[in-house]
């Protein structure tokens, strides 16, 4: 990379930046993601690949700069993962997951706290227990993320029926809103719901991300069973009756989802 980024290298990627290089950290990080989902192992190899290069990139870029070098990153993680395991490098003890996370969390807001000391201009957000949630993260993984640091230091519900409560006063909520024809009210309501699942996932111990994913793929691969149909039978899918699609959707649910066929949209070549 280094070597791509001299004067006489590649004229493409001497042009890039961080701000640049943004999509491509994203798109190779959820390619990672479907090489696990499909348990593709040697994919996953190369879609990892994909991920650590975009790391070297970010880092040659910064040394050009002169503003840090890939050791530098590497360093700093390794420091962080001996400092936030103490018992494992020190003397601390953590008996399970649980004490794991709670012993992390402390050691954050320690660190958090240091941070602004050193600042010293009073960021709320710099010394949150929140401030470690991205907020360019994809919608359910941040609810998520946020609920997750909000209940490590006790600001939680007491069991999943109590979130499940809040569900459905979310939705009658939205009920309200949708009778009054206040679109603005609805769209408000709409997130609470959402969030409220989130939630519930989260009480349940469900990766909501992962479960939207995977349901969305169901739907695809469902949706994708009766375009076949309609190729078989020579008809146009927006002619096809709604009652008659649905029929072809109860067919495809009786198929295991492993055995629908997979999506025959060419997938887009790779970019550099």
């Amino acid at each position: 990379m280094e070597r791509l980024q001299e004067p006489d290298g590649c004229p493409w990627d001497r042009e890039q930046t961080h701000e640049s290089l943004k999509p491509y950290l994203i798109e190779e990080a959820y390619e990672a993601l479907d090489a696990i989902d499909r348990q593709d192992w040697t994919d996953l190899a190369e879609e990892l690949g994909d991920v650590l290069l975009q790391v070297i990139f970010h880092s040659v870029l910064a040394k050009r700069t002169g503003k840090f070098a890939i050791v530098d990153v590497i360093e700093t993680a390794a420091a962080k993962m001996i400092r936030r395991h103490p018992h494992v490098f020190g003397e601390t003890e953590a008996k399970t997951a649980q004490d794991v996370l709670q012993n992390w969390e402390k050691l954050k807001a320690q660190e958090r706290e240091e941070k602004n000391g050193q600042n010293n201009d009073g960021d709320e957000n710099a010394t949150s227990v929140l401030s470690g949630v991205p907020k360019v993260l994809p919608a359910l993984l941040k609810a998520q993320r946020i609920q997750e640091k909000a209940a490590r230091v006790g600001f939680d519900w007491e069991n999943p029926l109590q979130v499940l409560d809040k569900v459905e006063e979310e939705i009658g909520e939205l009920r309200h809103a949708l009778a009054a024809n206040d679109k603005i009210h609805a769209r408000e309501e709409i997130g609470d719901l959402i969030f409220a699942l989130v939630n519930l996932a989260r009480f349940l111990n469900v990766d909501a991300e992962e479960a939207v994913r995977a349901t969305a793929e169901k739907f695809r691969k469902r949706f994708q069973f009766i375009e076949r149909k309609s190729r078989e039978l020579g008809r146009q899918l927006a002619d096809m009756p709604l009652d008659e699609m649905e029929s072809y959707w109860q067919a495809a649910k009786t198929y295991d989802d492993s055995a629908l066929p997979p999506s025959d949209e060419p997938r887009p070549p790779s970019e550099k």
